[in-house]
Parts: C-alpha cells; structure tokens; sequence
C-alpha cells in the first residue's frame, strides 16, 4: 500500500522565528542571571554571603536543560539557514558554558566571594549575548521565503 502525502506550508515567518528563538532565549536566560545575581548582591548581608550564587543560577541552569530541547527541534528544521543559525547559537552557548566550567573556578578563585561570580557571568554574557544579538538582527534582515513540504501521513 502506498502511504499519502499532503502539502504543508512552513511560512517565512515561522522560519525566521527558528533562526533566532535559540539566541533569544540564550540572551534573555543570561540577562536574568546576570540582574538576578546583581540585586541578590544587594539584598544580601553578612551573613547570607551565598544568597547572589544560589539566585544567579536557576535560570542559567533551567536554560541549560531546557536549551538542549530547542536545539534539537530546530536541527531538524526543513529551512537549512534556520539549521545554520541554531548550529552556531549552540556552538557558541556551549561553548562558552564549558569552557566556564573548566576555567570558571580559577577565576572566581582569584577573587574573594561574590567578585569572582560577577566576573565569571560577566565573561559569558560579554562573549555570548553581543553575537548572539547580532545574529537576531541577520536573521531578521534575511529574505525569509516561505516552504512547501511534503509530509507523510
């Protein structure tokens, strides 16, 4: 027996929207740690030293494990440059969260408490969020078209 097959419509708009939505996240996930780890700074007295660390780090971590997922849906997309700007929002986000967590505790060493936190969130939103907004604008400013795919049903 011969399997169906219908027409779908991916529009440009829905591609466009895969193509930045990994980098939209990343920059948004580390925004909200990074302000988040600033006001527990504020917030904290001497004797809950700990409190910037245990706020600055939910989102990045809920991010981390959410961020496999999104990758994954968008790797499989049917537009190849929608493919092309999660494979390099993802390279550039693990990337430098891995390489944090080889160098990250030398650096947060050198300083004393909550200094070093600052400068090792600092180093990632500073390397990341920069090309991760450059890379919403290209997409942005891309001629998105939109697809008609085959599906099988």
């Amino acid at each position: 027996m011969r399997a169906m097959t219908a027409h779908r419509l991916i529009s440009a708009s829905s591609c466009r929207r895969a193509a930045q939505l990994f980098n939209i996240f990343t920059v948004a996930a580390l925004l909200v740690s990074l302000s988040a780890l600033l006001i527990g700074k504020l917030l904290a007295d001497q004797h809950v030293t700990f409190l910037p660390l245990v706020m600055s780090l939910p989102p990045i971590m809920i991010w981390l494990g959410a961020s496999i997922f999104v990758y994954a849906s968008i790797a499989h997309h049917p537009n190849a440059r929608a493919v092309h700007y999660n494979k390099w929002a993802g390279y550039r986000f693990y990337g430098v969260m891995g390489s944090l967590m080889v160098f990250g505790p030398g650096i947060y060493g050198l300083f004393d408490g909550w200094q070093g936190l600052v400068l090792v969130q600092g180093l990632a939103v500073a390397i990341i969020v920069p090309w991760a907004l450059y890379d919403i604008y290209r997409a942005a400013r891309e001629p998105w078209q939109d697809m008609d795919i085959e599906v099988e049903e």
